[in-house]
């Protein structure tokens, strides 16, 4: 395999790990004892924080350059 396909398919289970940490890091906290509304602020923090990790892998990884 290519180093630029090797790049593509660890990014993306690096970016999949990531999020699927964060996003049950969020579950854990909005269904525990913030409740959904004291764990709103982490869940949009979360959204913007996969935001930028998924446009880095597309910076990095997929757009031509």
């Amino acid at each position: 395999m290519s180093a630029a396909t090797l790049e593509k398919i660890f990014g993306l289970i690096g970016s999949l790990l990531v999020a699927v940490f964060v996003l049950g890091l969020a579950e854990s906290i909005s269904a525990g004892a913030a409740g959904f509304w004291g764990g709103l602020p982490f869940w949009v923090i979360c959204f913007t924080v996969l935001a930028l990790i998924f446009y880095d892998f597309w910076d990095s990884c997929l757009r031509k350059k």
